[in-house]
Parts: structure tokens; sequence; C-alpha cells
């Protein structure tokens, strides 16, 4: 909502307003400084939770980006953590060590959040789903010690040298381009906002002959306004090279789900073969320039022609 509302004109009435406190969840860092400045926000405040989970937390000391703080100095008194997780299952999979069990994150390394499972605590329980195999997916078990277990959130957090936690991506949702694990949230926030908050989505699409996934952008543009000379520009500045999506789809209209997102997996499946795509299609040149992605230019990266 908050980048909808980013994305309207500027107007003398943006500051008229009695607004002391904003509060709710998923506001992304990358517009957080910027609707504050310009709404004169003097407070935000973010929370964290999953209905059936018990890992929740909140950011009520207005720190630009999180979503929730752990102390480093007595962390063993709050019922949650960051676990390392393995960048080869995207992040699905806990990291175990010679012993089998967890492994605490560093700080500003990313990691799966968890909320530990405490018998006889209702406020930690974990009451699961109807469906037994989904109940048993939610939950890891033997992490600090054998025979305890916690909720797994499916999200990936980072904590930084304070304890301020910060959402990273859900998992699944990296992949791993030039020997480097890409976030899709970081990717699609930068990528947004270099095209004036529009609806964007990323996603690693499979290459032939190439190991990983080359990232993809698909836009929200009708109006066919998108500057893509501008966009590689700017995408030069704000990301690395690994991280800047190799192809980018202008799509005329889009299928949302229930909370407003594009569907991702339909995009995915698509892939970037031009001759199946309605939409326009661009790549990234070796210049460093997004020009349109013809069957031929396709038929020669199928090949290994053309570089990415």
């Amino acid at each position: 909502m908050c980048r909808y509302i980013l994305a309207t004109p500027a107007s003398p009435t943006d500051k008229a307003h009695k607004v002391r406190l904003i509060f709710g969840n998923g506001l992304r860092p990358q517009i957080w400084p910027q609707f504050v400045e310009r709404f004169n926000i003097p407070r935000v405040a973010e929370f964290y939770g999953a209905t059936e989970g018990n890992a929740n937390i909140v950011n009520i000391d207005n720190t630009v980006g999180a979503i929730g703080f752990v102390s480093r100095i007595i962390p063993v008194v709050y019922p949650i953590s960051i676990i390392r997780a393995d960048p080869a299952t995207g992040y699905s999979e806990p990291l175990r060590g010679k012993d089998g069990l967890c492994q605490l994150c560093k700080p500003n390394e990313p990691g799966l959040f968890i909320g530990k499972i405490i018998p006889n605590n209702p406020s930690r329980a974990f009451l699961g789903y109807v469906d037994k195999g989904a109940t048993e997916k939610k939950i890891v078990r033997d992490i600090f010690r054998k025979g305890d277990a916690a909720f797994l959130s499916g999200d990936l957090l980072v904590a930084d040298e304070r304890g301020s936690l910060f959402f990273k991506d859900r998992t699944g949702d990296t992949y791993r381009w030039k020997g480097e694990n890409v976030s899709t949230s970081e990717v699609e926030a930068e990528v947004s906002n270099a095209c004036g908050y529009r609806d964007t989505v990323v996603y690693g699409v499979e290459v032939p002959n190439l190991e990983g996934r080359a990232g993809m952008a698909a836009i929200l543009d009708p109006e066919r306004q998108v500057d893509l000379e501008q966009l590689a520009r700017t995408l030069k500045d704000t990301l690395p090279s690994y991280a800047r999506p190799q192809f980018v789809r202008l799509l005329s209209k889009v299928d949302m789900t229930g909370t407003f997102k594009l569907k991702k997996l339909d995009l995915q499946e698509q892939g970037f073969d031009p001759s199946v795509i309605e939409d326009s299609v661009y790549y990234l040149t070796t210049k460093g320039q997004y020009e349109l992605l013809t069957p031929e230019i396709y038929e020669k990266i199928k090949l290994g022609q053309v570089r990415l």
C-alpha cells in the first residue's frame, strides 16, 4: 500500500495531516526512507508473524527496515532464533554440524527464522494443519539439543551486530547465478524503485548449458513507459553484476494473487522464449544495455553464441 501511495504524483497536501504513527508489516527498506520523508511520518512500527506460527516479533524503536529485535547480550531468553541453512536447497534445509545439531547464524548472515516449540506453553505451541504431512514439513527437530523442536517460518532473516532483524526473502525464492545467491525480494525492490514503483516480480529461469538460473524481471507496463536505458543505468549502480536481471519482460496485463502479488510461478514456467510469450522481452547485452530478444537471439543464447 505504501508503494502505491508513493507512486502517486507529489502534492502540497502530502504533509497536511496529523498522522503520528503508521503500523503494519511488509514496508520494504528500499522505500521506507522515501515514504517517511515525503509524507513526514514521525514514527513507523513494524510487526512480523504468521497466523499459525509461534515466531512473532515487532519493531517499536523506529529502526529503518527492521522487523524486530533480539538482544545479542541475552539471546537465550528469546524463543526465536536464526539458524544456518543450505544455499543449494534455496535455504529451505537447515545446515547441521558434526553433532547433527543446527547452528546459529553470525551477524549479517542470512538464515532460517524459527520459533521454538515449548511443551505446555500455549504461546509457544504449533498446532499445525489438517494435513499431518504439511504440519511435519513446518517442524525442524534436534536443533540445539536432541529432542527439541521448532516451527519453520519459511522466511530468511538476517540480524545485524546490535540484534535488529531484517527480512531477506522467502525460502525457495532465491536463485543462484554466477556462483552467487540472489534474493528475489531485494532485486524486485530495486527494479520497482527504478521504474517508478511499478508492480515487479523477479525469478530465475533456466538457460541451456549454463549453471544456475538467470534472473528475469517482469514489470507491469501496459503503456510501455519504462525507460530501459535508464533502468540499466540505475541497476548498474544499485545491484552487483550477478544480481542484475539478465532478462526483462514488460507485461501488458497480469494475474494477481488474493494479496495483490504477481503470480510468479506462472511467469517462471513460461521462461524467456519470445516465440511463446506475447509480451516484449529484452536481454542484457555485454555492453550493459537491454535490447529486444528476438527468436534469432534466443537461439544464439541457447547455443552459447550470445553470452549472458
